[in-house]
This record gives C-alpha cells, sequence and structure tokens, in this order.
C-alpha cells in the first residue's frame, strides 16, 4: 500500500510544477505579443505624425529661420517666421531636397509687388534666400542715388530717422525710410548713405517668367541687382518661388543657444512674437 501510494503522490507533486511552468509560458508569450505590438503602434503614430508634417510643410506652411541681416529692419537675425506654401502655388521647390518630380509650378498665382517672398538662389537651386519683391515680369527697374523706380514711376521715400547702430557693414550711421511702392504698400527701408555698390545701376528689364528681388538692408544685400557671376541673385525664376513670408512667430537675438537653455528666455525677443510682416 505505502509502494502504491508513493507514486501518486509524485505524480500529483510533478504535475504541479508542470501545471505552474505551462502558465508562466502562457504570460511570457502574451507580454512578447503585447510588447511587440505596443512597439508597432509606437512605430505607427511616429510614421503617421511625420507624414502629417510633411504634408503640413509641403502644402501650407514652413518655418524658417532669418540668419543675416539683409532684411532689417523688417526681418532680424534670429527671428523665427511662418512661411505659406500655397500662396503661389507648388514647384519642385515647394518638396525638401527638391526633386525633379515636374517642372514649372501647379496651381500657379502671380505674387504681388512688396511681398516678402522665400526662394531658391537659382545659380544654386537648394540654398534658401528672403527678399522683398520689386518687380515683375517685364517691368523695367533702375536705381538712381539709392532711390528706385519701377517702369520709370520713382518709390517714394520718406525719412524716418536713424536706425539701429551698427547695422551698415560701412561704419555709417544708418537712416530708416518708408519706402512706398507702385501698388501703395509702404514698408522701412534702411540706407547707409550715398555711394553704395548698388545706388546706382543700369536698368533692369525683367524677364518673362521671372522676378527682381531686393533687400530691405538695402546697402547690405546681395539681391538682384547683383549678378549671379558676382554672388549675387539676379533674376530669379518663377519656378524658384518657395512661399510667402507671413508672420514673425518668435525671435532670439544673437547670444541666444539651442544647447544653452537659459537664453531661451534671457535673450527672447518678445516684443518681436508674432509680429504680421508687411
Amino acid at each position: 500500500m505505502t509502494d502504491a501510494a508513493e507514486p501518486q503522490a509524485e505524480t500529483v507533486a510533478d504535475s504541479e510544477p508542470l501545471a505552474l511552468d505551462s502558465r508562466h509560458d502562457d504570460d511570457h508569450g502574451e507580454t512578447g505579443n503585447d510588447a511587440v505590438s505596443e512597439t508597432i503602434e509606437i512605430v505607427k503614430t511616429v510614421v503617421y505624425a511625420l507624414l502629417i508634417a510633411l504634408v503640413l510643410r509641403i502644402f501650407l506652411f514652413q518655418p524658417f529661420t532669418i540668419p543675416s541681416a539683409s532684411m532689417e529692419p523688417n526681418l532680424l537675425k534670429g527671428d523665427y517666421i511662418i512661411v505659406s506654401k500655397y500662396s503661389y502655388g507648388y514647384s519642385k521647390h515647394s518638396i525638401p531636397l527638391s526633386p525633379p518630380l515636374f517642372k514649372g509650378r501647379i496651381f500657379a498665382r502671380q505674387p504681388t509687388r512688396g511681398d516678402i517672398i522665400v526662394f531658391k538662389l537659382p545659380s544654386d537651386g537648394h540654398i534658401d534666400y528672403i527678399k522683398r519683391l520689386i518687380g515683375l515680369p517685364g517691368d523695367r527697374i533702375q536705381v538712381k542715388g539709392g532711390v528706385v523706380s519701377v517702369n520709370g514711376q520713382v518709390l517714394t521715400r520718406v525719412y524716418d530717422g536713424p536706425g539701429d547702430p551698427g547695422s551698415c557693414w560701412n561704419g555709417s550711421t544708418v537712416q530708416r525710410f518708408r519706402e512706398t511702392n507702385t501698388v501703395g504698400r509702404t514698408y522701412t527701408t534702411y540706407d547707409c548713405g550715398p555711394r553704395g555698390d548698388v545706388d546706382d545701376t543700369g536698368l533692369y528689364v525683367v524677364p518673362e517668367g521671372h522676378y527682381f528681388f531686393m533687400g530691405d538692408n538695402r546697402d547690405n544685400s546681395l539681391d538682384s541687382r547683383v549678378a549671379p557671376e558676382a554672388s549675387g541673385v539676379g533674376f530669379v525664376p518663377a519656378e524658384n518661388l518657395v512661399g510667402h513670408a507671413r508672420i514673425i512667430l518668435l525671435s532670439w537675438n544673437g547670444e541666444a543657444s539651442l544647447f544653452k537653455p537659459w537664453t531661451w528666455f534671457l535673450d527672447a525677443r518678445p516684443s518681436r512674437f508674432f509680429h504680421v510682416l508687411k
């Protein structure tokens, strides 16, 4: 009887660990499956977010940071601006890296004189420039004594006092002017005095399908007044337009650094936040 009972006890004893092992394996499998499913969901969420961001960047809005002084006093180095991509239609330059998927523009709309526009440098095709639109296709443009004329009409300038110190590359005291273009839009420009390199130019005739741009900091801007061969911009093809600069979203001075978090607050320029561009 004792010998018969012992195997039964062993059998019961052996079965308990086996049952426990079986339940443990199931839990481990379920946990593994849950982890894989969760990882897949996270990857899908990230991919969807990136696709949404890409669509917004291509078709609606794109942020840019101003790297230079060529558009002072309206855009300062460190301004973080938003550009609308839909304003003039779309070209290959609306897409990151400008892939040669098609030529020309889709849903093209002509910009208005005075618009501040981001475009690709014609001589390079990848570098982003930002300037103010002065001339449309067929326009005749000339600068004399720092004063711009379009199709024989002089753009009126009204003196508006001295500008910010240190804005002139030649050490001169910068002068502010309120300039009004041929369609009645008024904006502020900087002038570093007479006899600048591009204060007196020949006559430019803007070719069909091209545009003529100038920086608001007139004596500190490489723009359409300067030929591409001289490191300038020249005439800009319509295909190279990226978008219309609409608003300064945020702004920091030159001391701010991504790697110095305290400068995000100490070097911010809140007076420029959410400033609509004219």
